[in-house]
């Protein structure tokens, strides 16, 4: 599955669409996919019970070394708008940043019917010191550990971004030491960013250090999904 964050096609089309439902129906078909059971039921949906709303094309069969990459490839010829356009600011920051990052991972903890058992904003202060006004964005206790989750923009690499592996450094042993569980960092990430950018190579080779998962923010759904298992929702 593939879904596009980048609706510059769809606003050349018509200036007033609503993003907000076309994400918020790209977060439900994900999460119903995600179930093998229901995918047939919501492919026949799709095709018959959206009043047009939504229009399938035809299907086609595609042979491919990695699926994935294929999809990417598919939606940047078919869905995306070429990287050379200019995005106006408001665009752009309604698809990066920390900001926009959170919402999503936010979204997809609601749609998985998890969000009031997730613990958000945990302050890092107890493994610092009192002073440090530093939160992670959610969470949640797992066997034997606690899972962590960050909104870390590398499309606005900022001090925040930069700061983050090197938060998690000084918070991990204290962190084992006190609650005597072992951590598990993931941070969430844009989709598409500037892989050889000096500033983003430097943040992900630091949190490759500290063992960080990089996530980028599609596969919120599947995380999501595995949090409402593991929580027993």
């Amino acid at each position: 599955m593939h879904f596009t964050a980048d609706w510059r096609r769809a606003r050349s089309l018509d200036p007033n669409v609503d993003t907000d439902v076309l994400e918020a129906l790209g977060r439900e078909v994900q999460r119903r996919l995600a179930n093998v059971d229901q995918r047939a039921q919501v492919l026949h949906q799709m095709m018959d019970g959206y009043s047009n709303a939504v229009q399938l094309s035809p299907m086609w069969r595609c042979s491919a070394e990695d699926p994935e990459k294929e999809l990417r490839a598919l939606a940047g010829s078919l869905v995306e708008a070429p990287t050379l356009w200019s995005v106006e600011p408001e665009v752009a920051a309604r698809t990066s940043g920390r900001r926009w990052l959170r919402a999503q991972m936010s979204a997809a903890f609601r749609s998985a019917g998890v969000w009031d058992l997730m613990s958000r904003d945990l302050p890092a202060s107890p493994y610092t010191n009192d002073a440090d006004d530093f939160t992670f964005d959610f969470g949640y206790a797992v066997q034997g550990g606690i899972k962590l989750f960050q909104a870390v923009s590398l499309v606005d690499v900022g001090q925040e971004s930069r700061m983050f592996p090197l938060r998690v450094a000084k918070i991990r042993p204290k962190m084992i030491e006190m609650r005597k569980a072992r951590p598990q960092f993931t941070a969430i990430v844009e989709d598409r960013y500037e892989e050889q950018d000096r500033a983003v190579r430097t943040v992900l080779a630091f949190m490759k250090d500290e063992q960080i998962r990089v996530a980028r923010v599609r596969e919120m759904g599947e995380i999501a999904q595995i949090a409402r298992s593991e929580l027993g929702a």
